[in-house]
């Protein structure tokens, strides 16, 4: 070969190209070796960290994954160094495996300042530009630059005089939303609010949470607003959700589903709804048939949380509720009182909630609106109800104030229906609503009432609670309702979204038994206490169990059983 090779120019000249790539690849396997050994010595080399490696506990999963992989791909090139033969391949491998690194200890340190930035993912940090973010649960709630900028002062004077207390084991401190301009809202859904002054202080104080993702409790007195204070986070919600989620939602659909009508007409209402308002009676019936599947449902609402449990529905309610996720999902709960009951229940679905009272009432217990004069009249004599209901229709449906709204409240279903028509055969204007009227009747009567074509309405306890009806001037229990509770609800039809109200109540011996709680509330909300009133006596009747009244006893309360052995 050596001999052809001098004989042959053009083949020596290709014996020493040869000699040339045999170099070129010895140099490009040392380069490898010394790019391996670096890489290993940075990474994994004796066990120990490089001064730029990132600590893991700062990584996220795939910045530990993408990590785990280049520490793996430089050991492997690492080893290449034993190898007879090293090729273009094993470089590129060496260059991968550095740019791997130098990738994921970039990413380490990225989530390491982030770290620094804010300690937890949930909570208050700062945007810096003078703003308050709060996020939770994926929600995030950026205070209003405008809301920010008023001093302290002003926020403290609004929480004092509205007598608001905000209780929050998580530390947050959002500043009530005092102007419906600090709404995070965009024009179209800021419209509605155009009639109203300002936010009423349950709206106020709880807006911030609820926009944050927050779970919250509100306790509040009736006609508070607190309709309203869940309502627009709950819009607002859906105005947020990811078009993949949304659907191109252009309205919000909303659907009511309560006893008493069809189901079959309900159940065709349910499909492609984005909110369901439903009475714990009947959406159990749509569960248990699967009409309805609340597995995604991401935020619930319990309003008059309290009435459900005293009404029996406790067991209907724990059921709707195991029905939706046990995460991912912010629960709302709004009471007039916080009993016991309501407590537990809080504090079987909730998860760390704020809570928001209004009034000086932080122990939730039973008050009515201080803004009704609440007048007590005591009868001796059933008989005087009818004459003097009379009167006081003619005094209160009278010159201007002839289309005034009355409420007349009854105990029974047929003593309504009695006083109805008695009020009716003396000229008056009237309509009725109770349980012995069909549906539509119900609705028509109450519609009627609401536009002001019928100025009187006789009802039943049916519509002491959850009624937003305006402008009602007087309510007149003619009978006491059953529980001091329903008192409180029936008067608080009047008086409500900051307006003054009127509530005359008949009160005889049949109810002598709760004279002494009836005291306690008209003392708490400011109210004279008549004399006659008084002589039955203040002492309040321990309130029974729902199911088995006073023969319940606490099974908490009981001594603990004792384990007896026999030999």
């Amino acid at each position: 070969m050596a001999k052809r090779a001098h004989e042959d120019p053009g083949l020596a000249a290709g014996v020493e190209d040869k000699e040339a790539r045999r170099e070129a690849k010895r140099l490009k396997k040392e380069k490898a070796a010394n790019r391996a050994e670096t890489a290993k010595n940075a990474i994994v080399g004796n066990g120990e960290k490089h001064d730029d490696a990132p600590e893991n506990d700062t990584l996220s999963k795939e910045e530990r994954r993408a990590l785990k992989r280049a520490k793996k791909e430089a050991a492997k090139v690492a080893s290449a160094d034993d190898a007879a033969i090293a090729t273009p391949t094993a470089t590129e491998n060496t260059d991968a495996a550095n740019k791997a690194a130098r990738k994921a200890s970039k990413a380490a340190e990225k989530a390491a300042k982030k770290a620094t930035k804010t300690d937890a993912t949930d909570g208050i940090v700062s945007n810096g530009e003078s703003s308050t973010v709060s996020r939770h649960a994926g929600a995030e709630y950026v205070e209003d630059a405008g809301l920010r900028s008023l001093p302290q002062s002003e926020i403290d004077t609004f929480i004092k005089d509205k007598r608001l207390a905000i209780e929050d084991t998580q530390g947050q401190q959002l500043r009530p939303i005092i102007d419906f301009k600090y709404l995070p809202l965009d024009d179209d859904q800021r419209k509605p609010f155009a009639g109203f002054k300002a936010p009423t202080p349950i709206q106020a104080a709880c807006w911030p949470y609820l926009l944050a993702g927050r779970d919250l409790v509100g306790v509040a007195e009736t006609g508070s607003g607190k309709t309203l204070a869940f309502g627009v986070p709950c819009l607002h919600h859906i105005a947020k959700l990811s078009k993949a989620n949304r659907k191109s939602i252009k309205a919000c659909i909303v659907t009511c589903v309560y006893g008493g009508v069809s189901k079959d007409e309900q159940r065709k209402l349910l499909n492609g709804t984005h909110v369901v308002v439903a009475t714990p009676g009947r959406l159990n019936d749509f569960i248990q048939e699967g009409s309805i599947d609340l597995s995604s449902v991401q935020y619930v609402v319990l309003d008059e949380a309290d009435r459900m449990l005293d009404t029996g529905f406790e067991q209907e309610v724990r059921k709707i509720i195991s029905t939706t996720p046990a995460t991912g999902r912010q629960t709302l709960m709004f009471t007039a009182t916080w009993p016991p009951s309501v407590r537990e229940l809080a504090d079987t679905f909730m998860s760390k909630p704020v809570k928001v009272t209004i009034g000086d009432n932080a122990s939730g217990e039973l008050r009515a609106n201080t803004r009704i004069v609440q007048e007590v009249e005591v009868m001796t004599e059933q008989q005087d109800k009818q004459p003097r209901l009379i009167q006081l229709l003619k005094q209160y449906q009278s010159g201007k104030n002839k289309q005034d709204r009355i409420l007349v409240f009854c105990l029974y279903k047929k003593e309504a229906t009695r006083i109805e028509e008695f009020i009716r055969r003396r000229g008056f204007n009237v309509a009725g609503i109770h349980g012995d009227l069909n549906q539509h009747k119900r609705t028509e009567s109450l519609e009627a009432f609401k536009a002001g074509t019928v100025p009187i309405l006789v009802a039943t306890d049916v519509a002491a609670r959850g009624l937003d009806i305006p402008a009602v001037k007087l309510v007149i229990n003619v009978t006491f309702p059953l529980t001091v509770e329903d008192y409180v609800h029936r008067i608080g039809r009047t008086g409500r979204a900051g307006q003054d109200g009127k509530a005359i109540t008949f009160f005889t011996d049949a109810e002598k038994g709760l004279a002494g709680a009836l005291i306690n509330v008209l003392k708490a909300a400011g109210q004279p206490v008549p004399e006659e009133l008084m002589k039955y006596g203040t002492t309040v009747k321990k309130k029974g169990h729902d199911a088995y009244g006073a023969f319940y006893k606490d099974t908490t309360e009981m001594k603990k059983a004792t384990k007896i052995t026999f030999d």
